[in-house]
C-alpha cells in the first residue's frame, strides 16, 4: 500500500520511541497524519477491559463507564483488532444512550469512534482510540485500510516498550535493593522466574529448606522455597481478583503484601510485596521478597542475626535504639524533638514491621 510522506515521516518517531511519553507523542503524529483532526486516546494496563492508564489529546473527565456492551462484543469476537462504535452499538440511539458516548464522545462533539486493540495472548494490553465528529464522518474504507497497514507498526512499538521495561526493571529494583542490603532480598518476575537473589538470600533459602545444621555444611544453592512461591501465587490470585472490580488500587501498596512463615521454624519469615517497577508500563508487577530470621535459637552458632534494622527508616532506627536504652515515650519525644503522638505512631510502625507486640519483645529481638 502506498502511504503519504507525512505518514512515513511520522512512523520514524514511532519506531524510535523508547519511553511511554515518546510513544504517546508518536501515536498522535501518526494518527494526525493519517486521519487529520481526529480526537485520539491511548489506554494501557487493562483489567481486563477498564484501563489503569489513559491519555487523550484534549482534557476529558475522569470516571468509569459501563463496559458491559464492549465486553460482550469482545467475548463474541475474541481478539478483535479493530472495533467501531457501530459494531458495539449498531443502532445510533443505543450509542447515544451509552455511558461511553455521554462521558467521552458527546463532550468532544464526536459521533464516530474506532479502536485499535492490541493483545498479548488473550490479554488486552492497549487500545488506541480514534474519534470523529459527525461532519468528519466515520473512517472511510481507504482510511480503514491505512489503519490496518499501520497496526503492526503500533504493535511493534508496544512490544519494544515492553521489552525495554523488562530489561530496565532489574536495574531499577537493584537501586532499591542497595538501600536495604544486607537484608536478604529476592526479585521474581510475574511468572515467578528469578531475576535477582543476593548471597544473604541464598543462605536464607538454604536455611529454610535444610535447617541450620545442614545449611552450615552444604553450599547455599537452594532454590526459592515452595512455601514462598505459593505465597507469591496467592498474592497473584488476589491481585487478579481485585482488578476485576473497581476501584483500582496501585500494586505495591499496603494491600499487595503478604507474610509467609516457615511451617516448623517460626522465626523464619518472608515478606512478599508486589512492585510495579514502571508505574504506567505494559508489563505485569514483580514480586519483591524480603527474608528475615527474627530470633536466634539458643543452640545456634555462627553468623549474627539478620539485620532487622535494615527494614526501618533512619528515624525509626533512632527510635528503636532509644527504646532499647530503656527510654520512655516522653523521653524519646524530648530527645527527638517530637510530640508524644508522633512518637507513638513511629513505635506502632516499628512494631508492625518487626512483628512484635511489646517493647520487651522489641528489645529481645535487637539483642
Amino acid at each position: 500500500m502506498t502511504i503519504s510522506s507525512a505518514v512515513e515521516k511520522s512512523l520514524l518517531s514511532l519506531h524510535s520511541a523508547t519511553s511511554l511519553a515518546a510513544f504517546w507523542s508518536a501515536v498522535q503524529r501518526v494518527i494526525n497524519a493519517a486521519l487529520p483532526g481526529s480526537f485520539i486516546g491511548v489506554t494501557l494496563q487493562h483489567n481486563p477491559i477498564r484501563p489503569m492508564f489513559v491519555k487523550w489529546t484534549r482534557s476529558i473527565p475522569d470516571g468509569l463507564f459501563d463496559s458491559e456492551p464492549l465486553t460482550k462484543y469482545l467475548n463474541e469476537h475474541r481478539r478483535s483488532r479493530f472495533v467501531r462504535s457501530s459494531d458495539v452499538f449498531p443502532r445510533e440511539g443505543d450509542l447515544m444512550k451509552s455511558d461511553f458516548f455521554r462521558q467521552y464522545m458527546a463532550p468532544q462533539k464526536c459521533m464516530h469512534a474506532v479502536g485499535l486493540f492490541f493483545w498479548q495472548g488473550q490479554r488486552l494490553i492497549s487500545v488506541i482510540v480514534i474519534m470523529r465528529t459527525a461532519k468528519q464522518g466515520a473512517p472511510t474504507a481507504p482510511q480503514m485500510k491505512l489503519l490496518r497497514h499501520l497496526y503492526p507498526h503500533f504493535h511493534a512499538a508496544l512490544r519494544r516498550l515492553s521489552s525495554l521495561e523488562r530489561e530496565h526493571a532489574p536495574r531499577v529494583a537493584f537501586e532499591e535493593f542497595i538501600k536495604r542490603l544486607p537484608l536478604p532480598t529476592i526479585l521474581l518476575r510475574w511468572n515467578l522466574k528469578l531475576i535477582y537473589q543476593n548471597q544473604a538470600a541464598r543462605e536464607f533459602c538454604a536455611l529454610w529448606q535444610r535447617g541450620p545444621q545442614a545449611a552450615r555444611i552444604l553450599k547455599a544453592d537452594a532454590p526459592v522455597p515452595r512455601e514462598i512461591l505459593e505465597g507469591c501465587r496467592e498474592l497473584k490470585r488476589r491481585w487478579r481478583q481485585d482488578r476485576q472490580s473497581p476501584p483500582l488500587r496501585t500494586p505495591g501498596g499496603p494491600s499487595w503484601k503478604t507474610l509467609v512463615h516457615h511451617p516448623e521454624l517460626p522465626h523464619l519469615r518472608a515478606t512478599i510485596s508486589l512492585r510495579q517497577i514502571a508505574s504506567v508500563g505494559v508489563t505485569r508487577p514483580h514480586f519483591f521478597i524480603e527474608c528475615e530470621e527474627l530470633l536466634r535459637s539458643s543452640q545456634k552458632r555462627g553468623p549474627s542475626p539478620l539485620p532487622h534494622l535494615a527494614q526501618l527508616t533512619r528515624r525509626e532506627q533512632q527510635m528503636t535504639h532509644l527504646v532499647c536504652e530503656g527510654r520512655s515515650n516522653q523521653e524519646i519525644a524530648d530527645e527527638a524533638a517530637l510530640s508524644l503522638a508522633v512518637v507513638k505512631k513511629y513505635l506502632h510502625s516499628i512494631f508492625g514491621k518487626l512483628e512484635v507486640s511489646s517493647r520487651s519483645q522489641l528489645i529481645a529481638l535487637m539483642r
